[in-house]
């Protein structure tokens, strides 16, 4: 009984090893990020029809315009970052930093006229404020789509019309310029 029980112990503790692994980012492709990285929505490029937003914290915006304006999809460059609104966003890590995220981290942000605050990030656990779980949603998107939702790529609707999005994405206070100018 003894054995059975240390076998069984065994067996356990090398599959939580084995499934640790597997979900395990690889430091080496981590793309420094820092709440300094998040901005206004409107210092970022529009894209998707003007949905949503995009950036690139490692200085390759044309690469990730590309594949946020393409109607067959694509995949985007390491360091592409993409908001629908103030306070959620994506980031792009090197290629191999999460497989089972296609290298995706999700952020929820606090956001002011001061700036950004990290809130949560992560990979597959992060939930918004709404209670949904990014991921949850994301891996919906059909493979073309690199994870990153649209009307068609294969998501869920959002339980929210297209002019409140507008609405929330026109009242980004990071955009409040000194003086109040926007």
């Amino acid at each position: 009984m003894l054995k059975n029980s240390l076998k069984l112990l065994t067996s356990l503790t090398l599959a939580l090893f084995i499934v640790g692994q597997s979900s395990s980012q690889d430091a080496d492709k981590q793309l420094d990020i820092s709440a300094e990285l998040f901005k206004c929505l409107t210092d970022m490029a529009r894209a998707g029809s003007g949905a949503f937003f995009v950036d690139n914290v490692l200085g390759d915006l044309d690469a990730t315009l590309v594949v946020a304006n393409s109607e067959t999809g694509g995949s985007y460059p390491p360091g592409s970052v993409i908001a629908l609104v103030p306070t959620e966003a994506m980031v792009k890590h090197e290629t191999g930093w999460n497989p089972a995220t296609n290298d995706w981290e999700f952020f929820e942000l606090n956001v002011s006229e001061a700036g950004s605050e990290i809130n949560v990030r992560g990979t597959t656990s992060v939930v918004n404020r709404f209670g949904g779980n990014c991921f949850d949603c994301h891996k919906l998107a059909t493979p073309q789509w690199d994870l990153v939702c649209g009307t068609d790529h294969g998501c869920a609707p959002l339980p929210i019309p297209r002019e409140t999005i507008v609405n929330i994405q026109n009242t980004d206070p990071r955009c409040v310029r000194p003086g109040g100018a926007e």
